[in-house]
């Protein structure tokens, strides 16, 4: 296959699965901003999810205070920021129209009528009027992507290139909502002292379980109370959770190993890597010597094989 049609398909996918993440992101604040909060946590919230997608800078160009509405407005449908809603949808579908020829008509006519639809909401008053079902619509497309090309796209390369993308993607946003959330966490991390603690932590990692469609998962896996330490093995080590690391770096590596010819490829020797750290690691050892530092390694190793990705399968980076 040709570099630049891979690095279509590739970007395509990871746009897309971004578009998702960032509703997910967003909802998750919105939905916990409903439950009453100080104004001061308010804004760490909003502040935290700008962090999150490294926009902090460049969100603070353009706003002077950090408010919940200038926040879901800049990451939802700001065209000057290409990590919005909006320009993620946008870019996905210029990625399909430049491989068009490579897609079946029902993998472009889903790209195209999302960003067709997406442009009509945002320029009526839709999502201001309820921005819960905006991003479930978001969420939705996105999962009709996936099931669209799963479902008519032939099982060669360029099936392999867009499920690389889609997943490389959310090993980089689940680490982050993780990260955010558990640095900022509702209460102590291992302990809520008080019964109003305890309310409230139950609503804020209910959320979060929320915004990664795992609440029903996880009452099945463990059921028991919801404990924060098991929401983090959940969303990190566990491989039969869809959304999880350790399952989206199984997807990235089944992926590699179906586009790449040479058995001794230093993308697929690091993404091996990868996996295996999250296939025998636990959760108590991740603790203890620390979540966030487990977690901002674990970014800085998936954009350095992303990095590694661009230099052998697809357009170099100039």
């Amino acid at each position: 296959m040709l570099s630049r049609t891979a690095d279509h398909l590739y970007w395509m996918s990871r746009y897309t699965e971004r578009a998702e993440n960032t509703a997910r992101m967003l909802d998750v604040n919105y939905q916990t901003a409903l439950l009453g909060q100080t104004e001061a946590a308010e804004e760490r919230s909003w502040r935290g999810l700008l962090s999150i997608s490294e926009l902090l800078p460049a969100y603070t160009q353009r706003h002077k205070a950090v408010r919940a509405r200038e926040v879901m407005d800049f990451m939802v449908k700001d065209e000057s920021n290409p990590s919005s809603i909006l320009s993620c949808l946008g870019a996905a579908r210029e990625n399909a129209r430049a491989v068009r020829g490579t897609l079946t008509t029902e993998v472009w006519e889903t790209q195209n009528q999302t960003w067709l639809e997406v442009k009509r909401l945002v320029s009526s008053d839709s999502f201001e009027r309820d921005p819960s079902q905006f991003f479930e619509w978001v969420k939705f497309r996105s999962h009709l992507s996936r099931g669209v090309t799963v479902g008519t796209m032939l099982m060669d390369e360029s099936l392999h290139f867009m499920r690389l993308g889609t997943f490389l993607e959310r090993a980089d946003n689940t680490a982050r909502l993780v990260d955010v959330k558990f640095h900022g966490g509702a209460t102590d991390f291992m302990d809520a002292s008080t019964a109003k603690d305890q309310e409230g932590d139950f609503y804020h990692w209910s959320a979060v379980l929320r915004s990664v469609s795992a609440f029903e998962i996880y009452r099945k896996v463990y059921r028991d109370v919801i404990r924060p330490e098991r929401v983090a093995e959940l969303l990190i080590l566990k491989a039969d959770m869809p959304r999880s690391l350790h399952a989206s770096l199984v997807e990235v590596l089944n992926n590699l190993e179906r586009v790449t010819s040479d058995p001794e490829s230093e993308t697929l020797r690091r993404a091996g890597k990868l996996r295996a750290q999250l296939q025998y690691g636990r959760i108590d050892e991740i603790l203890a010597t620390g979540l966030h530092a487990f977690l901002t390694q674990f970014l800085d190793r998936v954009n350095d094989l992303g990095v590694h990705v661009s230099r052998e399968f697809l357009v170099p980076v100039t």
